[in-house]
């Protein structure tokens, strides 16, 4: 399985913050905005990688992040020179994807939730053809709409109806199998001059081939793409690891938990930031003893579970 974060587009909902940097790059508290949808690739076991963004942003998400041997992880980049919509990283991928299937998540999407991981992972293991997430909200014609039946069998999908058929929306996390580069090449642009997801969802539901995988009420999906939204998101970061004593989407941490660095290896990325509070969190973590603290870290920590299917 390889993965995929879209971290395109112009940002125009961000303006004038993102006038002279990707809004992916924007910090959700104390982080890049990029790092959480990293940190969910991780923790649904991906180590293969490849970032999208503008030919303008490229450099910088290299810069940031270089690649991927810092967490243990192989990252690769391409350019999305227009933004001609989702499904087109398909085909910009096309080489990197190979023959493998992909996961792609976008890049302003922040998923939080206990046993979030073992959902994600029991969702990439037992897919066959597609996969959507399925969220419920208050205000479904903002959003791509999944209909589905008591089996939680996909019926129909609507991008912002006016009378949505239910309230789940679509997620920006999608699993697919090998296929969705060609159904990609196959799509036409729509109004608004895009290859929309939704279309490409459709390919696979008209084949009976679609299943969603529906995120309860003790998970938190956000959208950080709006000055509102945005600000929420780092509220919510902030109340959960001020509340409960660890970070969410800490890449340097998942790594390790996940065998991918040694302790050395963080301890000196601890070093380089221990006037933060980042950089002291690592610390502590490398200061643990392996064993006890591994297990404490994953019962207190969602975003951790990372062996609960195993």
């Amino acid at each position: 399985m390889k993965g995929i974060i879209l971290a395109g587009g112009s940002g125009s909902r961000l303006s004038p913050s993102t006038n002279s940097i990707n809004k992916h790059l924007l910090a959700v508290y104390d982080k890049p905005m990029i790092y959480y949808p990293l940190s969910v690739l991780m923790l649904g076991g991906m180590k293969e990688i490849m970032i999208i963004s503008t030919p303008y942003d490229r450099p910088r998400f290299e810069e940031l992040l270089g690649d991927g041997s810092a967490f243990g992880i192989s990252l690769t980049y391409k350019e999305q020179s227009e933004p001609n919509g989702i499904p087109e990283a398909f085909i910009i991928a096309e080489d990197f994807i190979g023959n493998d299937d992909v996961t792609l998540i976008l890049g302003d999407n922040i998923f939080y939730g206990q046993g979030f991981t073992t959902l994600l992972r029991k969702a990439i293991k037992n897919h066959h053809y597609a996969t959507v997430f399925g969220y419920r909200v208050k205000d479904p014609e903002r959003f791509g709409v999944v209909e589905f039946d008591h089996l939680k069998k996909v019926i129909s999908l609507e991008e912002k109806p006016e009378e949505p058929k239910s309230d789940f929306a679509v997620t920006g996390l999608y699993i697919y199998d090998n296929r969705c580069i060609d159904f990609a090449r196959k799509l036409s642009f729509s109004k608004r001059g895009e290859l929309e997801i939704t279309d490409l969802n459709k390919e696979y539901l008209k084949r009976s081939q679609l299943d969603v995988q529906l995120l309860g009420r003790g998970f938190a999906w956000m959208d950080a793409g709006t000055h509102e939204s945005l600000f929420d998101a780092a509220e919510f970061v902030k109340n959960i690891q001020q509340r409960q004593g660890f970070k969410l989407a800490c890449l340097e941490e998942i790594s390790y938990y996940m065998g991918y660095i040694d302790k050395e290896t963080l301890f000196k990325k601890g070093k380089s930031m221990e006037k933060n509070d980042y950089g002291k969190y690592l610390l502590e973590i490398a200061d643990r003893k392996h064993t006890q603290q591994y297990w404490e870290a994953i019962d207190r920590n969602p975003m951790l579970g990372l062996v609960e299917n195993e």
